[in-house]
């Protein structure tokens, strides 16, 4: 379980990175912020690619679990951040694809 909670934290470390490293151009191309805002955000999907690389596993398998930890994020960003509330829908799908994740990252390890 511990394992498990460690994989978590860095998959949600993981996610911020990448939305950051997203929502920062959005900022610049759409709300015309600062063009010196894409340095941190390269800074951030730099990070975003290296914390991936710290992952266990097959890397396939890493990024799809990932992908049900960054559709969580997001949808909490979009609530924090962008002050939209959240559906009972994007709650569902949140928590369908959490448990999707969880799924692939405690399989067994010799899993056929």
């Amino acid at each position: 379980m511990l394992e498990f909670l460690k994989i978590l934290a860095l998959f949600v470390v993981t996610a911020l990175a990448e939305i950051i490293g997203c929502y920062l151009p959005w900022l610049v191309l759409t709300q015309g912020r600062p063009r010196w805002l894409l340095i941190p955000a390269a800074v951030s999907l730099a990070l975003f690619a290296w914390l991936l690389t710290l992952h266990p596993g097959a890397a396939g398998r890493i990024y799809a679990a990932y992908g049900g930890v960054y559709v969580a994020i997001a949808l909490l960003w979009l609530w924090r951040v962008d002050g939209i509330p959240l559906t009972r829908w994007d709650l569902l799908g949140s928590a369908v694809c959490l448990m999707g994740m969880a799924i692939i990252a405690l399989q067994p390890a010799r899993a056929g």
